[in-house]
């Protein structure tokens, strides 16, 4: 299962792209109906379409089967899901006077949440299974390796973030909440 965050600025503009694959089994929310049904898996169709496109894809396989790993055109895919959800994001920000946005848009097997801090930067995070809990908990500690970014007197606000620190600190998060 893979997690993909993007701060981006008030003005839109993309600061800092994480990519996670979490190693912890997804939570299914199989109904009795579904059941009975086949099982199709639209990996096998990706691969051939990934193969027709000319993209090149590489594939890790761990203990919870094959999970697909950049390359090609799947970077920028996700890098459209997340700029697409952004006005459901702004519409949904107008109605909701709360931070955190659970499920504010859905393309495919992605589910879009976000986060909103009082400056209005926005903390997109792309996912594929169901953790609110987690993924809430996450965006708090990330906002708050964020803010601890911006007190840094060497850092310009609205600009790229390249420390390692908080590269490293937004990864750890990452590991214990997805």
């Amino acid at each position: 299962m893979s997690h993909h965050l993007f701060l981006l600025s008030p003005s839109d503009t993309p600061l800092y792209t994480l990519t996670h694959y979490s190693t912890k089994p997804a939570q299914s929310t199989t109904s009795p109906l579904s059941s009975n049904l086949p099982n199709w898996s639209t990996s096998a169709f990706a691969g051939t379409l990934t193969a027709l496109s000319g993209a090149s894809s590489v594939t890790h396989h761990s203990s919870g089967g094959a999970v697909r790993m950049g390359g090609g055109q799947d970077r920028h895919v996700i890098q459209m899901i997340a700029n697409a959800s952004l006005d459901m994001i702004e519409d949904v920000m107008r109605k909701e006077n709360t931070m955190y946005l659970k499920g504010v848009d859905k393309f495919n097997e992605w589910t879009v949440s976000a986060f909103i801090t009082p400056g209005n930067m926005k903390f997109v995070l792309l996912h594929e299974g169901k953790n609110d809990e987690g993924i809430r908990q996450f965006l708090m500690e990330v906002w708050e390796l964020y803010v601890k970014t911006m007190l840094n007197p060497f850092h310009t606000a609205h600009t790229r973030i390249g420390s390692g620190v908080f590269d490293g600190r937004v990864r750890a998060s990452a590991k214990k909440y997805l």
